[in-house]
């Protein structure tokens, strides 16, 4: 990643005067608000313009094997990214962990009581997870509730939302009790209500959320240089103030 830098760092040099790009960035939905926010900075500072588009990593993997123009992934998990290294369709010198996701347990009742979390998963009617097949923030969630013991008593409980983005809808709307969110849904001034349990990390692998150029985008400066700019010590700071922690 230092070399991939001070690539970056030689080439905004070099092309600092010519005609702005525009990239398209496929972000995994647990990222998304953060994301936006990211690529509004980056737009302001470079005269370029960043694109995003959204999905579970799942799809987005899908999408970028059967050809998908996007100039660069931010992947909720590393796996992903290392499959599409092994497929060469990933620049394996830009590749770096920009963010540590964290997963919470939330109700957006503010009155239900989680104190004892495996007591009101048990009390619960439906419980929210993101498909654990598509979403690695939805992995988590299953490797937590193994984690509690509580896999057979909650197999007829849990549905499943496409992303993280989906779960967070179903328990806001009511259509589940609870969910296993990600922690960063419930940051900033359009997060919801309600009440929330950090779910320690031991009960899970780490989520480990990697990105890299991709392939298509390999002399994207745009690309190039937002996720340069995600890497850099400011961009860590937006990603610490959207709930995240980061790699040392």
């Amino acid at each position: 990643m230092q070399k991939f830098l001070t690539l970056v760092i030689c080439v905004i040099a070099a092309t600092s005067t010519a005609k702005a790009e525009t990239a398209l960035i496929a972000v995994s939905t647990n990222f998304a608000a953060t994301a936006e926010r990211l690529a509004a900075d980056y737009e302001a500072r470079s005269g370029d313009t960043i694109t995003l588009i959204t999905g579970a990593t799942g799809k987005l993997f899908a999408q970028i094997s059967a050809g998908a123009p996007y100039d660069a992934f931010l992947s909720a998990d590393a796996e992903t990214v290392t499959k599409l290294m092994e497929r060469s369709l990933a620049r394996t010198d830009s590749r770096f962990t920009y963010a540590l996701g964290q997963i919470v347990l939330w109700s957006a009742d503010p009155d239900r009581d989680l104190s004892d979390p495996a007591k009101a998963l048990l009390a619960a009617n439906h419980i929210a997870i993101a498909n654990p097949d598509l979403a690695p923030y939805g992995l988590a969630a299953r490797e937590s509730i193994e984690s509690m013991g509580l896999t057979q008593p909650l197999s007829a409980k849990i549905v499943t939302g496409e992303n993280i983005g989906q779960t967070l809808t179903l328990v806001a709307s009511g259509a589940a009790d609870l969910g296993f969110v990600a922690a960063s849904s419930l940051i900033g001034p359009k997060a919801p209500g309600g009440v929330a349990w950090a779910v320690p990390p031991t009960y899970h692998a780490p989520i480990r959320q990697d990105a890299a150029v991709l392939v298509h985008g390999a002399s994207n400066t745009a690309a190039i240089g937002f996720l340069a700019y995600l890497g850099s010590d400011a961009g860590q700071a937006v990603v610490r103030d959207f709930g995240y922690d980061v790699a040392p």
